[in-house]
């Protein structure tokens, strides 16, 4: 009888054990290496934003965060490996904006779903900037404006290629102002400032961090910044808002994304560990190096975010009529 006690007790103990481990699964997570679909090929911003937050990551988090980087088709390559993952938190994803907001529009068919992937966090935030070549005629933003409109057809923009976001934001620009501008796509951003700097092409949108070195080094100029207010870098710069553009921010980011199902215990662990390492000293210096802004925020921010940003841009898109491939 005592013997059977003994069973009965022991085998109470093991299923007291169970569910307490069952019940957060982020208690020993990680416990081996966790690998990061970087959706860029390397080099990137969103790669290299990523490469600072995996090394701070696994100080943290004592198990080392790898990067793996899958570029192709606006980050649905990376968002498809990503998507089909095993929801533990060993596989997530660093992206750009474009699998998780626009590529919905600007694709027939998507193998994921953007909405199911779960939301980590938003690592840091690149403002999006005019960018003029240096002997364009209009000298401040104003007179950018009134050229445009003056000029309907015969001011051209470079972007990184349809659907990116200096693409959409020339669309966003001509949609509030009632402007009409010439698309040069370009395959990257590289090309694209090649030929901003040559003179080639009269304008681009896109992201500080690379047009301010263009802009310090005389080889463009920045006119305007599509924030909602002044930056601290470029204090002299007015926002497109300022000028009269009322509505006109647009701004990119980097986000880190887990497959569909992954347990809010192990998103709300890495959410807290990104946000520390936002608001540490070191990081701070780095993003300020880069002319990066922190973001950080809740998962639910991220998600918010996202649902805005989908929407938003969706109707740009749509009124654009820039069709899906």
């Amino acid at each position: 009888m005592s013997r059977t006690l003994a069973l009965i007790v022991a085998a109470g103990s093991l299923l007291a054990v169970a569910p307490a481990s069952a019940q957060n699964p982020a208690a020993d997570y990680p416990n081996k290496p966790v690998k990061i679909i970087v959706t860029v090929p390397a080099g990137g911003g969103v790669d290299t934003v990523t490469r600072i937050f995996a090394e701070r990551l696994q100080q943290k988090l004592g198990q080392p965060f790898v990067i793996e980087n899958r570029g192709g088709a606006g980050g649905n390559v990376g968002a498809e490996q990503v998507y089909a993952s095993a929801p533990d938190g060993y596989t997530l994803m660093a992206s750009q904006p474009a699998p998780l907001t626009t590529n919905v529009a600007l694709y027939k068919k998507l193998n994921f779903d953007p909405a199911a992937l779960e939301p980590v966090a938003v690592m840091s935030k690149f403002p999006n900037v005019l960018l003029v070549r240096q002997d364009f005629p209009a000298k401040t933003a104003q007179e950018f404006v009134a050229y445009a409109k003056a000029n309907p057809g015969k001011l051209n923009y470079a972007s990184q290629g349809v659907g990116t976001t200096s693409h959409l934001t020339a669309e966003l620009f001509m949609a509030l102002t009632g402007t009409k501008l010439t698309h040069v796509p370009y395959r990257g951003t590289g090309p694209a400032l090649n030929d901003i700097i040559a003179g080639h092409v009269d304008f681009i949108f896109m992201e500080l961090s690379s047009a301010v070195k263009l802009h310090e080094g005389q080889k463009a100029r920045i006119l305007a910044v599509a924030t909602d207010k002044r930056l601290d870098i470029l204090k002299d710069i007015p926002t497109m808002i300022e000028v009269g553009v009322p509505g006109f921010i647009s701004d990119t980011w980097n986000a880190i994304s887990a497959p569909p199902k992954t347990p809010a215990a192990i998103t709300g662990k890495l959410n807290a560990a990104i946000n520390e390492i936002i608001n540490a000293p070191d990081t701070k210096q780095r993003f300020a190096e880069l002319n990066l802004l922190a973001a950080g925020g809740s998962t639910d921010d991220m998600r918010k975010l996202i649902q805005e940003e989908t929407k938003r841009w969706g109707e740009v898109i749509r009124k654009a009529g820039i069709q899906p491939e």
